[in-house]
C-alpha cells in the first residue's frame, strides 16, 4: 500500500488504531508489572502457587475494572 494514496480520513483512522494499540500494550505492561510486584513474593518455580494465581487473577480484574471506570469518567467529561 502506497502511503501517498491514503486520504486524510484513512490516515487519521490508521493513527487512531495505532494509538489504541499502543495504549493497550502500555496497559498490559503496567498491569503485568503492578500485579507481579504485588502477588509474586518469591522466585516462581514451574508454576504459580494457588495463592499467587488467585492474587494475579484478582489484581488483573481490579485493574481492568478501575481502568474501565476511569475511561467512562473521561468520556462523560468530554
Amino acid at each position: 500500500m502506497d502511503p501517498s494514496s491514503l486520504n486524510t480520513a484513512e490516515v487519521q483512522r490508521f493513527l487512531n488504531q495505532e494509538k489504541e494499540r499502543a495504549m493497550m500494550n502500555e496497559m498490559v505492561a503496567k498491569l503485568t508489572s503492578v500485579c507481579w510486584d504485588k502477588c509474586i513474593t518469591s522466585t516462581p518455580g514451574s508454576k504459580f502457587s494457588s495463592g499467587e494465581s488467585a492474587c494475579l487473577s484478582n489484581c488483573a480484574q481490579r485493574y481492568l475494572d478501575l481502568t474501565l471506570i476511569i475511561m467512562k469518567r473521561f468520556q462523560s467529561m468530554q
